[in-house]
């Protein structure tokens, strides 16, 4: 293993949640008057904690999201998680390895704590992640595109970070992991491979992955 850590992102990499979540944003961003197609969803927000949505509104539009906006969206997706989500195929067989030859990894998301957990309860993946193994935007100050987060997941689990390896799916999360110093595995079943500039190797399905990393 030529890594002490594998830090996983969650939404796209872990649990086929990105075309539920992104088809979600987008329908209540238009619900609102921000008219917002998946495809702008995916390019503008994914991989982005949900301040990026306010801010990019704002932004945009000089008008401000509604105070409910993050409680109402997380509602939705947390019931459709439950009707719909599923893991990323592939990704508990590279899970059963790393446990298997004990390499230690965790789990470094944008999405918030309860997000995780929903849908790692939803497709059984919360066997893999302990409280311990799990880090949110929601610990840190500054979500990805910073590298605050990815930082703070190595010091809590004892690693260097040029001793770490990121498997991201989203740009935001390969800049953050360059910017903190880490190799990046860039998977790219749902982003052009382009868009993952940056990324030490890039790899189209999960299968690809243990041999990167072995």
């Amino acid at each position: 293993m030529r890594y002490d850590l594998v830090i996983f992102d969650n939404d796209g990499v872990l649990v086929d949640s990105e075309p539920i979540s992104n088809r979600l944003l987008a329908g209540y961003l238009t619900e609102l008057g921000h008219p917002t197609s998946y495809e702008d969803s995916i390019r503008d927000y994914m991989g982005s904690a949900m301040h990026r949505v306010h801010d990019l509104v704002l932004e945009r539009t000089g008008r401000r999201l509604p105070e409910d906006f993050d409680e109402v969206f997380h509602a939705r997706v947390f019931a459709a998680f439950e009707r719909e989500l599923r893991p990323v195929p592939g990704v508990t067989d590279v899970l059963e390895k790393l446990a298997a030859d004990g390499v230690p990894y965790c789990v470094a998301s944008s999405g918030s704590h309860e997000r995780i957990r929903v849908g790692h309860r939803t497709t059984g993946l919360d066997r893999w992640f302990t409280d311990e193994r799990v880090f949110s935007s929601e610990d840190v100050g500054r979500g990805k595109p910073a590298p605050d987060l990815f930082l703070y997941a190595a010091e809590r689990m004892g690693v260097a970070p040029g001793r770490c390896v990121v498997v991201e799916d989203s740009p935001l999360g390969v800049q953050a992991a360059v910017a903190a110093g880490m190799d990046v595995y860039g998977f790219t079943a749902m982003t052009p491979p382009e868009r993952l500039a940056g990324a030490r190797q890039l790899f189209a399905g999960m299968p690809e992955l243990t041999g990167l990393l072995m």
